[in-house]
């Protein structure tokens, strides 16, 4: 048995089913969700506060409580606010709950080491500016962007909305211009059932935020996912 407790943006419709569907293939295996008040992206202060570590760290003494046996923070604000941000808050959740603790851009960390992506092409439902950020605070780490595409959005219940037909549209733009991968960038971006098909088309990863968060999580809860590479993308066959 493996329990995994996600924290999740308020606001968000996409990464609950979704997860649910991914770790429904996988015996044993449950998540439990507790919310955080988010309900938009921009770059500020104002924006900035949905995240506070303190709230954050409240929420998982919550999920604490059915002894699960990780918790993410299934969101990708660190993309933008800064590796340092997540650093902080799995430590603050370790030290508060005892409890191993990771985060959607961690993950994202974590696979682009894995298939030694150092060029990415970044989508999002985001405003330009948003996505300059994250560009900006890639190249922090080593990870170039190749090219970048948004919708424009910053109601993060919006997100949601963004059509298979868009979505693809943004990949396979970012995918030609050279990338080692493709990220989809938000967890509010329906995304996942789409990367296999265009890691065939393109052949090259395609990394959504959902898959890749619940991939890092089930590898901390010491699970074999490797049997959902085939429906949801190669991520899961990265040990």
């Amino acid at each position: 048995m493996a329990r995994i407790g996600m924290l999740t943006p308020s606001s968000n419709t996409v990464l609950e089913p979704v997860t649910s569907k991914l770790t429904a293939e996988l015996e044993g295996v449950t998540v439990h969700y507790s919310r955080i008040r988010v309900t938009a992206i921009k770059l500020g202060d104002d924006s900035d506060r949905q995240f506070s570590v303190d709230a954050m760290v409240e929420a998982a003494k919550l999920l604490a409580d059915a002894l699960v046996d990780v918790i993410v923070w299934n969101g990708t604000a660190g993309s933008w606010l800064g590796r340092d941000y997540d650093i902080e808050l799995c430590r603050r959740i370790r030290e508060e709950t005892g409890i191993p603790a990771t985060t959607s851009t961690l993950a994202f960390e974590e696979a682009y080491s894995a298939l030694k992506a150092r060029r990415i092409g970044l989508v999002t439902p985001y405003t330009v500016d948003v996505n300059e950020r994250i560009v900006e605070r890639y190249s922090l780490s080593g990870i170039g962007c190749a090219a970048h595409r948004c919708s424009g959005l910053h109601v993060n219940e919006q997100f949601a909305n963004v059509g298979f037909e868009e979505i693809g549209s943004m990949i396979d733009q970012v995918a030609e211009a050279g990338a080692d991968a493709v990220a989809v960038v938000c967890t509010n971006m329906n995304a996942a059932s789409l990367a296999a098909a265009y890691e065939e088309k393109h052949g090259i990863p395609v990394l959504d935020s959902v898959s890749v968060t619940a991939w890092q999580a089930l590898r901390l809860a010491a699970v074999d996912a490797s049997s959902l590479a085939n429906r949801w993308g190669g991520i899961f066959q990265l040990k």
